[in-house]
């Protein structure tokens, strides 16, 4: 067998383990009579996120290739000023985008709060203020966003790009590499968006328009953590990346009025909500080039 027909194989293998595990637990959700964003359906989305890296795992077992290269060395050695950018940069880029989102639909912006205000009228809140509510978040999303999901972002980026993208750079130039990670990245997604994940299910074009938007976040997103991963060779740059944006992708929300439309913003995830991250994605992937930059030893075939 030649080694581009052995990566294939790895790949088919590790594509449908990713999806298999995944949506097996999505349709827990359903299966069990929950709801989406119930306290059971969490446990199930949480468990999903690890599938990539666990399909990771059974893959290098089924196909006898050994745990080598696994992208889990951070190589921080030469490279602190970028795990410095790693750090800060996402959020940068969250509340920027959140800014330009409102400069574009100033409408939907609201000063007063009112999501937060009802929270915090309800009792929901612990007896915190709309205010102190904000400032919390805005300090949990820059302090410590990049590792307060870094465990079950870690389950993610394992997969896809400690596994996926490094075995897709070994066929194909880095720029579509990048591109078909996101893409696959994106349709894993699919069970969870036609149960409302990000977007949920009453806007025009449900659920393919809802597929479609996701798909195109997770290429943008993609490219983004896909760049730090190949410069850095280690997935743990884009489990930070990943870890930041879960953190903060929300946080539009609480600033905006109810009548939001989810498909365009204002949360990252929205065609329009995330533009500063489409620009720098732009920029990324002019930047990587058309050749491979793949390691010897990285692009190696065991």
């Amino acid at each position: 067998m030649t080694e581009k027909t052995m990566v294939k194989k790895r790949l088919v293998v590790f594509t449908l383990l990713a999806a298999a595990i995944a949506w097996i637990l999505f349709m827990m959700i359903p299966v069990t009579g929950s709801k989406y964003g119930s306290g059971l359906s969490v446990v199930f989305l949480a468990a999903a996120m690890f599938a990539p890296a666990i399909a990771s795992l059974l893959t290098r077992l089924i196909t006898k290739e050994g745990f080598r290269n696994m992208y889990l060395r951070p190589h921080f050695k030469g490279h602190i000023r970028h795990y410095v950018l790693i750090w800060f940069a996402p959020t940068v880029l969250l509340l920027v985008s959140m800014v330009v989102y409102f400069l574009i639909f100033p409408g939907q912006f609201d000063p007063d709060l009112t999501s937060s205000q009802q929270a915090a009228a309800s009792g929901n809140a612990g007896g915190l203020t709309a205010g102190m509510m904000l400032l919390i978040s805005v300090l949990q999303i820059v302090v410590i966003g990049p590792i307060i999901n870094i465990i079950p972002t870690m389950g993610e980026e394992l997969g896809w790009r400690g596994y996926l993208l490094p075995k897709l750079r070994t066929l194909m130039s880095d720029r579509k590499a990048l591109v078909l990670t996101g893409v696959i990245w994106g349709l894993w997604h699919a069970p969870v968006i036609v149960m409302g994940h990000n977007y949920g299910t009453a806007y025009w074009g449900y659920p393919w328009l809802g597929i479609l938007t996701m798909v195109f976040f997770c290429v943008v997103l993609g490219i983004v953590e896909g760049y730090a991963t190949i410069k850095l060779d280690s997935a743990i740059p884009a489990a930070m990346i990943h870890s930041a944006v879960n953190a903060g992708a929300a946080f539009p929300i609480y600033l905006a009025k109810a009548d939001y439309n989810p498909i365009l913003g204002p949360t990252i995830a929205g065609f329009l909500g995330g533009i500063p991250f489409v620009i720098v994605a732009v920029v990324l992937i002019v930047r990587i080039g058309k050749t491979r930059t793949l390691s010897a030893k990285s692009a190696k075939v065991v």
